[in-house]
Parts: structure tokens; C-alpha cells; sequence
């Protein structure tokens, strides 16, 4: 019999002394063969991660392997001094990170951080370095890679640079990839492309791949076997059809329900003015090509209306205007022309003063938990910062974080901890609280859910509802994902290319598409959803 590539026996992680938990997971038992796919699937704080950063000996300093066994391709990893696992680590065993412009350096080009790769695995010369480089960026699907190998992070999109990570950690080649959350925050259509290049990759190379995700409709998709995971224990492993179809943890059946996105219920909204009025907006990115600047059009003649307790969702592809949206209405971009209106307030063309005196009024929540955060920074002193500068009392403002803190999910010792002590998830969570603090009448949430599992997803769209009713409070949704934005939207508005191509209610929109780019949204959508739902109902029948 073939002896698996990973061996794991009896694997555990000690937390730091007075973390919620003992262990961060425990007692985990897992093999993996060549050419095989595996999900470890798990809500936030389950373990998932940290079992990917233990495999690859990656473990934060404040935490410790407590027992077990972990051997890769015959050799335990846990007798290997430093440099031998510096050895393995990249060149036999590499990994695509949750977070690919943090993982990135954003001053370096993305052909060069390839070439750095190249440079430390393999002898290959400078010239066959490059070559290599441009073959790999056509391999990931990336478009011209010669002009993208000269290009830096923060000039792709999201989907572009997952790519660009998923060519680092192939260009030795490995035995194992390790993928954590790597298609968490993608648009359908980019999170199906990047899926079939991962088995595409497993077909050519008969490559092991980990693939870490919250996300059922991924697992779905891809997954040869699927271990599930929770606060630390294994409590499922078996086959992708099993799992999906025939769950044995009352747990695994809690998450495959939640994934099962239902629309919601129409609701009467107020027939007052609109609070949040936008009237035929355009903005335009310049890029440089060589010595040439050439315009894009990233905002075309968008309009629409927000009334006070409204959920406006906003849907798209990566690309097609939704965040330079956002950032436009927030003043973080500055309009080419057109209006909005927040109230009885022109902020098109308001100085930097007004904007001081309106920002209060309409909040944002990042689409980067990781990037949005100051690293050095304790989580109580962000959320203060800003109520404190615009004159709110310190004692006030700091009970305000607490309680915030606590309605998003969180205990009262995060108001101390660090950003790095939280899971994506949780950063996410933290967010919103921070949006929330000078009690806004506006919150644009720009894919606040993307990052977070499904249980967790469904708490926060919930907790935005109870504050919609609450304070009145207008939201407008921005996000990849049609059946999460039909989850909580009253409206819906669909972008392409920067323009607005369909709006209407959410009801309207989803059983009557008019623009035949809805229904490629809507087929995506279904596609990743249905076997959800049938599993879901399968099991409250």
C-alpha cells in the first residue's frame, strides 16, 4: 500500500496562557495522498489556519506544538531543525495565503517577487528566470504577462493577485500547496476560474493540494475529502459526497444550513425623502503605460437613491466599479463630475473641512480586515481614535468600543489585544464596530462578509438588520456574492464595467433579470448554492 504524502497523528497546538482555550486544535488525524484535494472546512477560530501554519512550521511565537506527529513525504517535520524546514518550506511545501496584498510586497514588481522565488529553489539562470516568470504568469491565466511583470500589487485586482501568489508558490514546483481562504473574497466568475486552475494544477503536476475555506459551495466544487473542524476539534472527515449529502455531525449540518443563502422577505421601507441622493457620478483611474497615461473608465454616469432603513446591495464582478463607488462617495475618491447628496449636503467638491464636519454622518467598512488596521496598534485605542479627535469624551468613547466590541460577537479583553491575536473573521467583526462608533446614519460595507464563514456571516448580517431597526440606520451592501446581498438587501443594483446595468428590488431582480449580465450572476450563483440547499433541506425534512 502507497504510504500518504502527509502523515498526521495526534497533532495538537498549545495556546498562550489566558487565550479562551487551552489549544487552538487538538488531537487532529489526518492523511493526505499525492494528487489529492482536501477541504478543512471550520467556522472562525476553529483551528484551520493554524493547522496550515503547523504543517508548514509556521506557528506564531506565542504558540507551541503540544504533541503529535506530523511526517511529509516520509520525514517528520517536527524533529527538523530551522534550515532544513527553511529547506522543505517554498520548494517541497508552499503556500497561497488568505490575504494576497498583504502576502505581496507593494513596492517590489510582481514579476521580481516571482524571479525571488525562482532564485532561492531552483538553479536556473537569470535569463531562464524570466522566461520562467512569464511562463508561469500565462499558466495562472494571468492576461499579457509581459506587461504585468513589470506591474506592482496595488495595480491588480483581487483576482489577478491571487493569481500572482498562486505562480509564487508554484515556481518550485512543490509537492503540497497549501491554500488558506484563498478564494474568500472573489467574485463568483474569478472564484470559479481560480477553483479550475487549482485542479488544473493537480491534474498536470499531481500535486496535493490543502485547501482551507468557510465556504461550502467551494467545497462543493473541488473537494476530493473534506475534514470539518470546530473550536479545535475534528467532528467530520470523509469523502466530498458524504459530507455534502449524508453529514453525521449535528455541526457540519449547522453550516451547510446557514451556507443555504434564502433572500429576504420584502419589507415596507420609509417613503420619506431619500437620506442618500446620486446623480449621474463618473470617475476615471489613470494608468501609465511606458511613457503613455491612458484613462479607464471606473465610474460611468452611476445614479442611485438610499432612503433612511434601506439596504441598498450593490453586486458585481471584481473590476466593475463597486469599491471606486464606495471610496467616491466617501470623499476617498474625488468625483470627475456628477452629485451626491447626503441629505441636504453637496459633497462632490467639499474641502477637506467639510468633509470633517459630514464624514460622521456616513461610515465605511473595508474590504481588507488585515490592511484597514494598524499592526502596533491595540484594538480599543483604533476604535477610540476617531470619536476622540471630533471631541468625544475618552470615558465615553472607550465604553462605547466595549459595547460595541460585544454586540459584533467579541469579548471585552479584545478592547486590549492586538490585530494580529484575531482571526480574519474576528478583524472583520472589529471593523464594523469601528464603523459604528459615531453612530453614522450611513454604513457602506464594502464585502464586510466575504472573509467570514457561514455561521458567522449569517450572526453579522443579522446584527446589521437589528441595527437597521434600532437606528434607522441606511446600509449600503457591497459585495461579489448575488445570494448574500439577497439576503439582506431591500434593493438591488447590478454593475458592469462601471456602470449601473440593472436596479430594482431584490425580488424583481432575482425572478426577472432584465440585463443579461444579471443572469450570468444569477446562473453563477445558483450553480454554487443549489446543492447547498438541497443538502440543507435534505436534512430539516
Amino acid at each position: 500500500m502507497t504510504e500518504p504524502l502527509l502523515d498526521i497523528r495526534g497533532l495538537s497546538v498549545r495556546l498562550p496562557a489566558g487565550a479562551p482555550r487551552t489549544h487552538a486544535f487538538t488531537d487532529v488525524n489526518l492523511q493526505l495522498n499525492a494528487g489529492e484535494l482536501l477541504c478543512v472546512v471550520g467556522e472562525s477560530g476553529s483551528g484551520k489556519s493554524t493547522l496550515g501554519a503547523a504543517i508548514l512550521r509556521l506557528l506564531a511565537p506565542e504558540l507551541r506544538v503540544d504533541g503529535g506527529s506530523l511526517v511529509f513525504a516520509g520525514q517528520e517535520l517536527l524533529s527538523l531543525d530551522d534550515r532544513a524546514m527553511t529547506a522543505i518550506r517554498g520548494w517541497a511545501i508552499s503556500l497561497v495565503s488568505q490575504e494576497p496584498l498583504l502576502a505581496l510586497n507593494p513596492v517590489q514588481r510582481v514579476g521580481a517577487q516571482i524571479e525571488e522565488s525562482l532564485l532561492l529553489h531552483t538553479a536556473l539562470k537569470r535569463h531562464e528566470r524570466r522566461a520562467r516568470v512569464l511562463e508561469l504568469l500565462a499558466y495562472v491565466g494571468l492576461p499579457d504577462p509581459e506587461r504585468l511583470r513589470s506591474a506592482y500589487p496595488f495595480q491588480l485586482s483581487g483576482g489577478q493577485r491571487q493569481r500572482v501568489a498562486i505562480a509564487i508558490a508554484l515556481a518550485s514546483e512543490p509537492r503540497l500547496l497549501i491554500a488558506d481562504e484563498a478564494t474568500s473574497a472573489l467574485d463568483a466568475a474569478t472564484r470559479e476560474q481560480i477553483l479550475a486552475l487549482l485542479q488544473q494544477i493537480q491534474r498536470d503536476r499531481g500535486m496535493a493540494v490543502i485547501l482551507i475555506t468557510h465556504d461550502f459551495a467551494v467545497v462543493s466544487r473541488v473537494a476530493d475529502r473534506v475534514l470539518v473542524m470546530e473550536a479545535g476539534r475534528v467532528v467530520e472527515q470523509g469523502s466530498g459526497a458524504q459530507v455534502l449529502h449524508a453529514p453525521r455531525s449535528d455541526y457540519t449540518r449547522r453550516l451547510l444550513a446557514a451556507a443555504a443563502l434564502k433572500p429576504r422577505p420584502a419589507r415596507a421601507i420609509s417613503s420619506e425623502a431619500p437620506l442618500l441622493q446620486v446623480q449621474r457620478l463618473s470617475k476615471q483611474h489613470w494608468r501609465r503605460q511606458g511613457l503613455r497615461r491612458h484613462a479607464i473608465a471606473a465610474l460611468q454616469q452611476v445614479s442611485l437613491e438610499l432612503r433612511p432603513g434601506e439596504t441598498l446591495g450593490i453586486v458585481g464582478e471584481s473590476g466593475s466599479g463597486k469599491s471606486t463607488l464606495a471610496r467616491t462617495l466617501l470623499g476617498l475618491n474625488r468625483a470627475d463630475s456628477g452629485s451626491i447628496r447626503l441629505g441636504d449636503q453637496e459633497l462632490v467638491g467639499l474641502n477637506e473641512a467639510g468633509w470633517r464636519t459630514v464624514r460622521p454622518q456616513i461610515q465605511m467598512v473595508f474590504q481588507d480586515p488585515g490592511a484597514s488596521f494598524n499592526p502596533r496598534r491595540r484594538i480599543g485605542a483604533a476604535l477610540i481614535a476617531g470619536p476622540v479627535a471630533l471631541g468625544i469624551p475618552r470615558a465615553e468613547a472607550e465604553q462605547r468600543a466595549r459595547s460595541l466590541l460585544q454586540r459584533v460577537g467579541l469579548p471585552d479583553s479584545a478592547f486590549d489585544a492586538y490585530p494580529h491575536a484575531f482571526s480574519g473573521g474576528q478583524r472583520q467583526r472589529i471593523a464594523i464596530a469601528r464603523a459604528l462608533m459615531l453612530a453614522p446614519r450611513v454604513l457602506v460595507a464594502d464585502e464586510c462578509v466575504s472573509a467570514l464563514d457561514a455561521l458567522v456571516q449569517a450572526q453579522v448580517l443579522d446584527l446589521l438588520e437589528s441595527l437597521q431597526r434600532e437606528l434607522g440606520l441606511a446600509l449600503i451592501f457591497i459585495t461579489h456574492d448575488l445570494g448574500v446581498a439577497a439576503r439582506i438587501s431591500d434593493r438591488l443594483l447590478v454593475m458592469q464595467h462601471g456602470q449601473v446595468v440593472e436596479q430594482g428590488g431584490t425580488t424583481q431582480v432575482l425572478s426577472q433579470p432584465s440585463h443579461p449580465y444579471t443572469r450570468t450572476l444569477l446562473h453563477a450563483c445558483a450553480a454554487e448554492r443549489q446543492p447547498l440547499l438541497r443538502s440543507a433541506m435534505g436534512e430539516t425534512r
